[in-house]
């Protein structure tokens, strides 16, 4: 199963992530938006921030998610590609955002929005969602 893919879209970033599990579409969809801020490595030592985020909702939650790692990327000049997950529900997420620091972002992420957001479960039980990132 691929991790994501590049939808077309005119102005913005739009990225389809796939998982088996919800906790793996929420780390592919975080690769996902990491490897399209084409980010200049500085250090290749691991850097890990914990994380805490709560949700109205569990579509919130991934909009939520994301947006945090951005936010914290963009703080403390790190890009995050993976996560660890100590507690994961519907609304709720407990971990650490694990990741890099770097000199420079290729691609500027202004945002994750809202809009056209879509997380479904499909027949064979894999999950699929679709995120637009205001770049």
């Amino acid at each position: 199963m691929k991790k994501f893919e590049i939808l077309e879209h005119k102005a913005d970033l739009k990225i389809r992530a796939f998982g088996r599990t919800k906790e793996e579409l929420f780390l592919n969809m975080l690769f996902g938006m990491a490897e399209n801020q084409k980010a200049e490595i500085k250090s290749k030592k691991k850097i890990r921030r914990k994380i805490k985020i709560k949700s109205l909702d569990f579509p919130a939650l991934l909009v939520d998610f994301l947006s945090e790692a951005l936010y914290l990327g963009q703080v403390n000049k790190e890009i995050y590609f993976n996560a660890k997950f100590a507690k994961f529900t519907e609304i709720g997420i407990e971990g650490e955002l694990i990741g890099q620091k770097v000199k420079r972002f290729g691609e500027d992420i202004k945002a994750v929005t809202h809009h056209d957001l879509d997380i479904r479960q499909k027949k064979d039980r894999t999950w699929g969602a679709t995120v637009l990132f205001d770049i």
